[in-house]
């Protein structure tokens, strides 16, 4: 029996080498000869390209190479693509502009890449770039979310009339209004869920080679054959053999790195055109005006209930800000995949209806940004739930509870399509409110007035799609040295792949964890792979890797039972062992890995050795859900929040690594807390300029505005939708907390009168509702 299988809290294998400095990010790779790249990017949102001379960089000292955009038109190149359209309303497609690799007659945001300098050094390049005269006729531009859709707003796109790029919806909306007609009682919220910047640890970083035959990409990603395949097919019209994808460590990610952008197409053309290899690095403020950013939406949210408190309805009219340009799962990251349906969340809801309206705006793409989608719509449902409770004076938990779907109605359908298969939402609930104590929330409450300080608790309850995705192939092999060797398509970003897929694999096989060793990252040893997203891995790959197991247990019962001279009905397997049944006679699975090199054990495609193919696929989700509760004191004077103890009982189904477990919520959590209090996007109105740019003046979370998580994981519940049992952790923290925080900020102002206010709730704009100059930020 394995001490390191699925269950155990074993440490994760990869951080030895972080901690010691073995890491090998893709800025760690050089090529001897290699040139380095700048890119020269618009100081304008919203401009048209009048001219462009490069004449003078081209003689500079060291420059290679100037490219602009008639230089990839001449070559052929194809546009970045969106590669998850969604249909309007009316059944019509969405408005969908070509995103250029350059810019072609105009610009559409600070950062929009407008030339692409090589150079021996790159300070040579960039010394270059200040010589590229482009003469810019600067236009008006629009970047407020509310404001995008007024008639007479400056266009982004002359065919996208109001900067509308499609309005999609879902639900019975007559049925909705009918229910909203007859209700007791109706609370209804104006909602900004804001825009983020996502700052992952490593900035986007390539390498790219042209070896005469096919290009070579070192790049850090989320899944190397879906780039791969955008590069081959939407960009060079060329076989997907013709380029390798390489992605060594990546150090954070959170959806940001799973896009294509323009910079990977352009090494790769540029070290063509030049004959060596091209390196690009991201500095931390190239990072800022060219990352895909999160969330950015407004939300006007309403709910219906009967005076006992039983929600009747829900409805919701957004308006969704993707920026300047289509990203790869821009456009859906609200819709697809029922992100939106999520704004149900774990109630039972008769009526529902929802419709989003995506626009096109002056500023950096939006894309999927960890929870994609589904922390916006928690945010919406978890703050009416708090405002309906507060209308009828009732606790926000008694409310949750009346209106919780039971475990005796799953499988339960919602009004919105989305069938839920298990979860015990009440069950949760109490144990999250007795994991923070909340009955004692009043005498600290107390204790906090007495000390002049407001005090506040707020909770959520989280619940999230996990575990839908296209199929992920894995394939073991048991080396006759004495090791197993897992290649699998997903991409870790810092979540423990190496760790939880080998315990899968350790659990099924009866070995221990640290004889197994994994592998992804590179196409030429990793045939397929669907990638990582969508908190989808380990509930798509670990059921792979566990059939990957078992049919390396089922060819190598067939093995053994040659070199034990016995029916292949009488071997039987446990604990890394082959045995004839009732005898004594027996071979480990190493010795039985030795024997299948041999010609006599060729399998059907001619490949001898013990191995094991599996794969699993899933058009249907698992429901990661829980409870958060989160108490702040506020400091009236200054507006400064303190967030002074924070608790999460979550519910992920079978729990491989619990220590993995805790940590992913952990760090949702921070980045949740991130969003609602510290992170701030801010757009100069008029010109668009990009204010809050840099560390400087955007704020991330820091360990001294965190409090030590309490986090409890439920047991005994695990999904009905794949045959582990598993549920996804990576992004539910993004979903309970930014709720919880500002339910709990709300709860501390109620004595003002406030029933809203508006994320990121920064001590200035807590002390402004404070003081009265603003009813609700």
């Amino acid at each position: 029996m394995t001490e390191s299988g699925i269950g155990q809290p074993i440490l994760r294998k990869e951080d030895l080498s972080f901690l010691i400095g073995r890491g090998s990010f893709t800025d760690d790779f050089n090529i001897p000869g290699q040139a380095y790249a700048y890119v020269l990017r618009s100081p304008h949102a919203h401009a048209r390209i009048a001219s462009i001379d490069t004449s003078a960089a081209l003689v500079a000292s060291g420059i290679l190479a100037v490219f602009t955009a008639p230089d990839i038109k001449a070559a052929g190149l194809g546009t970045l693509p969106c590669l998850f359209p969604v249909t309007q309303r009316d059944g019509s497609p969405m408005i969908s502009p070509p995103r250029p690799i350059l810019a072609e007659g105009f610009v559409r945001h600070v950062g929009n890449a407008v030339a692409f300098i090589v150079a021996d050094t790159l300070s040579e390049a960039k010394d270059a770039a200040e010589l590229i005269d482009v003469d810019y006729e600067p236009l008006p531009a629009i970047v407020e979310t509310k404001s995008i859709t007024q008639d007479g707003a400056p266009l982004v796109w002359p065919e996208a009339t109001n900067n509308i790029c499609y309005i999609w919806e879902t639900g019975n909306s007559e049925a909705t209004d009918a229910a909203f007609d007859v209700a007791g009682h109706i609370v209804d919220l104006d909602l900004v869920n804001n825009r983020v910047v996502v700052a992952s640890l490593e900035s986007r970083v390539l390498v790219g080679q042209w070896d005469g035959t096919r290009y070579t990409l070192h790049t850090p990603t989320q899944g190397v054959h879906s780039i791969r395949r955008q590069l081959a097919n939407n960009i060079f019209n060329l076989p997907e053999e013709k380029f390798r994808l390489i992605t060594p460590d990546v150090g954070g990610s959170f959806g940001m790195k799973n896009k294509l952008y323009p910079e990977q197409p352009l090494v790769l053309f540029a070290a063509r055109a030049l004959g060596r290899p091209v390196k690009w690095t991201a500095d931390r403020s190239e990072s800022f005006l060219s990352d895909t950013q999160g969330r950015d939406q407004v939300n006007h949210a309403e709910l219906a209930f009967d005076a006992e408190g039983r929600i009747q309805a829900l409805r919701v009219d957004t308006i969704y800000n993707m920026g300047a340009y289509l990203s790869q799962i821009g456009p859906a990251v609200v819709t697809w995949g029922s992100k939106a349906a999520l704004q149900i969340g774990a109630y039972r809801i008769p009526q529902a209806f929802s419709r989003i309206t995506g626009v096109f705006s002056h500023t950096v793409p939006i894309d999927g940004y960890r929870g994609a989608g589904r922390p916006e719509a928690s945010y919406v449902i978890e703050r009416l739930v708090d405002a309906a409770a507060r209308k009828l004076k009732m606790d926000p938990a008694d409310f949750r509870r009346l209106n919780f779907i039971a475990p005796d109605e799953m499988p339960h359908t919602t009004a919105l399509n989305l069938t839920y298969d298990s979860g015990e939402f009440r069950r949760n609930l109490d144990d999250g409110l007795a994991l923070g104590d909340y009955g004692g929330n009043g005498t600290r409450k107390a204790i906090s007035e007495s000390a002049g300080k407001l005090r506040g608790c707020g909770m959520s309850y989280h619940l999230e799609t996990t575990g839908e995705g296209n199929t992920e192939t894995t394939r073991i092999r048991v080396e006759p040295t004495g090791g197993v060797t897992i290649v699998q398509g997903t991409q870790s970003g810092g979540q423990g792949h190496a760790t939880i897929f080998p315990q899968i694999v350790a659990e099924r096989l009866g070995i221990e964890v640290d004889r197994i060793e994994f592998i992804q990252g590179d196409t030429d040893l990793v045939a397929v792979g669907s990638g990582t997203g969508g908190s989808k891995s380990t509930c798509l790959g670990g059921v792979s890797c566990d059939r990957a197991a078992i049919a390396v247990i089922e060819r190598g019962r067939l093995i053994a039972s040659h070199v034990l001279e016995a029916a292949s009905a009488d071997i039987e397997y446990a604990d890394g062992l082959f045995k004839v049944t009732g005898t004594d006679r027996s071979r480990t699975l190493y010795e039985i890995a030795v024997a299948a090199e041999g010609q006599s054990f060729l399998s059907n495609d001619g490949e001898i050795g013990l191995f094991g193919m599996g794969e699993f696929g899933s058009t249907v989700a698992s429901f990661a859900n829980g409870c958060h509760l989160c108490e702040v004191e506020i400091d009236p004077e200054t507006g400064v929040i303190e967030i002074a103890r924070y608790s999460v009982v979550s519910d992920h189904g079978t729990i491989i690594n619990p220590l993995l477990v805790e940590g992913q919520i952990h760090g949702g959590v921070a980045q949740g807390t991130g969003q609602a209090i510290l992170e701030n996007c801010v757009y100069e109105e008029r010109t668009g300029q990009f204010l809050s740019g840099s560390f400087m003046d955007y704020a991330l979370p820091r360990a001294d505005d965190l409090p030590f998580f309490e986090v409890s994981l439920t047991e005994g519940i695990p999904s009905l939708t794949n045959p582990l049992g598993l549920k996804g952790a990576g992004e539910s923290g993004t979903m309970g907390a930014p709720p919880a925080l500002v339910n709990a900020v709300v709860d501390a102002l109620t004595k003002f009168g406030i029933d809203n206010i508006d994320m990121p709730m920064t001590p200035e704009r807590v002390w402004r509702v404070i003081s009265g100059t603003c009813r609700t930020a």
